[in-house]
């Protein structure tokens, strides 16, 4: 085990930089926004740019990394980062900031694809969930900290801005000097609403939902901080909260996942998340502590949305369809990201701070009476036929890679234009290989 680290140590120090540096520089943004006067609405475009960003990232740098290679490609992501972080230091305007931080969400999914497509190649089947764990528990605990810095810097100047930029070059630096190979072309991801309908339409439309809700969430919530009158110190605590919350959550809601109806899961946690909303709404918190507390209780249950999501849609997927149907998931909650910001901007502008869990409570009870709906409409799948629940960090949305990464898969270009994700382990292809020789040795005699 020991060794399998060793070996990718420098993939998962660059990916730490990465996300460190992400961290740091989606917490700064809202926060400089809100202390420039930008409005909620503008401060919202800020996480729509983003997600349009990340997802052409996820559709367009595998063509890319074909072209020119993945270290090279990966050096233009870097690139592109670094110009994104220094040009919003230059030109405080919230247009010029929506256009910079959709280059920075392109630029973020590209490097995260590039990494995370080394893990895969560099991992064996046995040791992939190992590894999945821990490149997840690098970035975590990266991302975590990034959002921490601004705590001990000042917003208000240029400096936390140099910070950011340079921890994206930084992470150029292990992938540049690594020895190992670069692996095969990146997975590309599909998007076919009508195959996900027929396979889980509550995976459909909730984790549509969920990316409203979260998009929303995890672009204002530093605004929202900022707006009921949290210190700096104090917006980065309550942000924080949330992410650790719903990443600790995920273990016993995975397990109790398993166990029954994953739509009965579902409905749990929209109960959680709406409850949450309403303290937001009802009864906002005055006090750092108190913000805090709300936090975890609500990070906890949205972040623990998609995980499920996923699970059950792959439940009643054909399991060569893993890929497809995960990646088609993914583009889905991508495009609720994109919707979630702005309509929490509008609300927020409209409504004061609190409409931002105006927001996120309309998308929770849409997930709540649509999967309550489902459960008269489909039986259940049985225990034994269930997929694994796979934990999923809650401080991003996933890339193709990610998912080859977590599940175990193998990607393999069939051609230049078309592409299928099949799921092989070790002894499959050992035997496979096994059974062509035999073949080919009964044929010679």
């Amino acid at each position: 085990m020991s060794r399998s680290l060793f070996s990718i140590a420098s993939l998962l120090l660059g990916s730490a930089f990465l996300f460190f540096a992400g961290g740091l520089t989606g917490m700064l943004l809202p926060v400089r926004g809100g202390i420039e006067g930008f409005s909620s609405f503008n401060l919202g475009l800020l996480g729509t740019g983003w997600a349009v960003g990340y997802v052409s990232g996820c559709l367009l740098v595998p063509q890319l990394v074909s072209r020119v290679g993945h270290i090279r490609a990966f050096s233009v992501m870097a690139a592109m980062a670094c110009i994104s972080v220094m040009m919003s230091s230059l030109f405080i305007l919230p247009y010029a900031w929506i256009i910079l931080r959709a280059l920075a969400g392109f630029a973020f999914a590209g490097a995260a694809m590039i990494v995370e497509g080394w893990l895969v190649e560099r991992s064996e089947a046995k040791s992939r969930g190992m590894i999945f764990g821990t490149y997840t528990m690098v970035n975590l605990f990266a991302s975590t900290a990034g959002q921490m810095v601004i705590a001990i810097g000042t917003p208000e100047t240029f400096q936390l801005f140099t910070v950011a930029a340079i921890f994206y070059v930084v992470a150029l630096l292990p992938t540049a000097l690594t020895k190992t190979q670069a692996p095969a072309p990146l997975a590309r991801a599909e998007l076919n609403i009508n195959r996900l309908w027929k396979n889980s339409p509550v995976a459909v439309v909730a984790v549509l939902l969920t990316g409203i809700s979260n998009g929303s969430f995890g672009t204002l919530v530093a605004v929202y901080g900022h707006d009921i009158g949290l210190s700096v110190s104090g917006v980065a605590f309550f942000v924080s909260a949330s992410i650790l919350a719903g990443a600790a959550a995920q273990i016993p809601i995975g397990f109790l996942s398993d166990l029954i109806d994953r739509r009965m899961v579902v409905i749990l946690i929209a109960l959680v998340a709406i409850g949450s909303d309403s303290m937001f709404v009802t009864h906002a918190p005055t006090t750092t502590s108190i913000a805090v507390i709300y936090s975890a209780i609500f990070g906890a249950a949205i972040y623990s949305f998609y995980p499920v999501l996923v699970a059950h849609a792959n439940d009643h997927a054909d399991p060569s369809e893993g890929l497809q149907t995960s990646s088609g998931l993914l583009l889905l909650m991508g495009c609720g990201t994109m919707i979630g910001p702005l309509l929490g901007g509008v609300l927020m502008s409209t409504q004061g701070p609190t409409g931002l869990f105006v927001s996120t409570t309309i998308a929770h009870i849409g997930i709540l009476l649509f999967t309550i709906w489902r459960i008269t409409q489909r039986v259940a799948v049985e225990t034994d036929d269930k997929g694994q629940f796979v934990p999923i960090a809650p401080m991003r949305t996933r890339t193709p890679q990610t998912i080859l990464l977590s599940d175990g898969e193998i990607a393999e270009e069939e051609s230049s234009d078309d592409y299928e994700g099949e799921s092989l382990n070790g002894e499959n292809l050992a035997s496979d290989t096994a059974s062509s020789d035999k073949e080919s040795e009964a044929e010679k005699q």
